[in-house]
């Protein structure tokens, strides 16, 4: 059984990211599995999805959102046994996610597109055995402090977490696409040029703006990124 999970706290997004990404992990996914997501809010989310409460952790708070899915790595992690794909609720999926299952590896995730120092990763996606890690909670946790001042966010963590491990492994090249730096033109380019879909990708990560319901209708809330109407990403984000 495959495992698939996401975490939906606070009002940034609503019920309908979580519906459509279950929504879209059906259509891609042709393996047998569970969509679980964490939340402080299971209202409005559709029967098919496993709603579970979020895990008890110390969040810092700040403007980094992401340090809570280290909670992720915990022992155990509610009932959820083998292979665990968690995803961003703002993503589109546009092809199969059986690869990403089926890739050999202990952890894997995404190579952030703008870090060119140590090998970073992008936690928009990553992939690892439920309950096989709970160092990396544990570790944070206890030193927490310590850890916010070394590093800026959670996938910076995480991924100095697994590397010291050596088990850090990056998906392959062009399956998690970037809208903004993948799909979009460059500036002025993107004023006449709509953004497309890279041939082969399977997830479309939405990280910072625009957001997928803003990218259907050509809304961007910066000039350099301003992003025409995009009719394919409606096609998916369903």
């Amino acid at each position: 059984m495959a495992n698939v999970i996401c975490m939906k706290w606070g009002r940034k997004y609503g019920p309908e990211y979580v519906n459509r990404l279950a929504s879209m992990v059906r259509r891609h996914l042709s393996l047998p599995h569970r969509f679980v997501c964490m939340t402080d809010d299971s209202s409005g989310l559709d029967a098919g999805v496993d709603a579970r409460p979020l895990p008890d952790f110390d969040d810092p708070g700040g403007p980094e959102r992401g340090w809570r899915k280290i909670s992720t790595f915990r022992r155990p992690l509610f009932d959820l046994e083998g292979p665990t794909l968690f995803i961003d609720l703002d993503v589109v999926i546009v092809g199969s996610l059986d690869r990403f299952f089926s890739r050999p590896g202990k952890f894997l995730i995404i190579r952030d597109w703008k870090r060119h120092g140590a090998p970073t990763g992008n936690s928009s996606v990553y992939r690892f055995e439920a309950g096989a890690h709970p160092e990396v909670l544990d570790r944070f946790l206890r030193d927490h402090a310590q850890v916010r001042r070394e590093v800026r966010n959670e996938q910076e963590y995480i991924s100095g977490e697994f590397r010291r491990a050596g088990q850090l492994e990056f998906w392959p090249a062009g399956w998690c696409v970037s809208f903004k730096y993948d799909c979009m033109a460059p500036f002025p380019v993107n004023f006449v040029r709509p953004p497309s879909l890279p041939a082969g990708a399977s997830i479309v990560v939405f990280h910072g703006n625009p957001n997928p319901p803003d990218a259907i209708v050509g809304k961007t809330s910066k000039i350099t990124r301003k992003v025409l109407p995009t009719p394919w990403v409606a096609e998916h984000w369903r």
